[in-house]
């Protein structure tokens, strides 16, 4: 009997993170072709065809909201995309929450609580921390994209084992708006939806005619609950967005097992002496 992860309460919910890593094994199975940065270890996903068709749609979404020029389009496509894959999360992901947050596309945007750039990142926030790993020119498309992947990234394995995909995605989008205790931000429980509003009007070439739920909620769940893709070494920093070569990708370093690396990913391994993230 074959049952879907959102829809469907099967007997041994008990046992919540075994049942979710064998769903995810079964959706992963037929994922490969599509969303190869799901089931591949990254650098065999960034050499995989599909990862110039991502980027190529993903520009081509961009274009099509007429507030970007073509070459800075294609820019910020190789970047978002390149950085999705890294972290393992949709890319069309990315491309709502930058929707949501900065339609206008202005590198200094600056909200009223002084979030910046594509991504509305919070410098005191994140650059104390993440400054020496990921850059601090918030207003530069590359690090503000660095962070905002990452940001989603971590809030998204804030999410408890769960079989619904909806809910992973609904509390890693309130994390990322900072709607997680109480409310910072007006409607803030909005948040979520205005993003997956953003995916189903804008997304349309990435997504390829699939709905939120398919192109976003579903890859995203099973990405938090695989834990079989292997990481190969890190040979080098992770290239430019305009040097990416598929056919000479950069090799994926390992990170240790521990919280602080776990957390920070490939770009730990590099620096030494770094507090551990709370």
């Amino acid at each position: 009997m074959w049952f879907t992860a959102s829809r469907t309460r099967p007997v041994f919910l008990g046992q919540a993170p075994v049942a979710g890593r064998v769903l995810a094994a079964a959706y992963l199975d037929s994922s490969t072709v599509r969303a190869p940065w799901l089931s591949l270890p990254e650098p065999l996903a960034m050499r995989h065809p599909q990862f110039l068709r991502d980027v190529s749609a993903f520009a081509a979404d961009l274009r099509r909201t007429g507030q970007l020029e073509a070459a800075r389009a294609d820019s910020i496509a190789r970047i978002a995309v390149r950085e999705a894959y890294h972290r393992r999360i949709p890319p069309a992901l990315v491309l709502g929450v930058m929707l949501t947050e900065n339609d206008g596309f202005k590198r200094d945007a600056r909200s009223n609580v002084g979030a910046l750039g594509l991504m509305q990142i919070m410098p005191r926030v994140w650059t104390p921390n993440l400054g020496p790993i990921l850059g601090r020119n918030l207003k530069d498309d590359e690090t503000n994209l660095r962070y905002g992947v990452y940001i989603l990234k971590h809030f998204a394995k804030r999410t408890a084992d769960t079989l619904d995909a909806k809910a992973v995605t609904r509390i890693a989008l309130l994390g990322y708006n900072g709607c997680v205790r109480g409310s910072n931000t007006p409607n803030c429980r909005a948040y979520p939806e205005r993003v997956r509003q953003h995916v189903d009007e804008s997304a349309q070439t990435i997504c390829s005619g699939r709905d939120f739920h398919e192109c976003v909620a579903l890859p995203l769940w099973a990405a938090l609950r695989d834990t079989t893709t292997p990481t190969a070494p890190r040979s080098e920093p992770i290239a430019p967005a305009g040097a990416v070569n598929p056919a000479a990708a950069p090799v994926a370093k390992t990170a240790s097992r521990g919280a602080l690396s776990d957390w920070l990913g490939g770009f730990v391994a590099e620096r030494q002496g770094l507090r551990a993230l709370r």
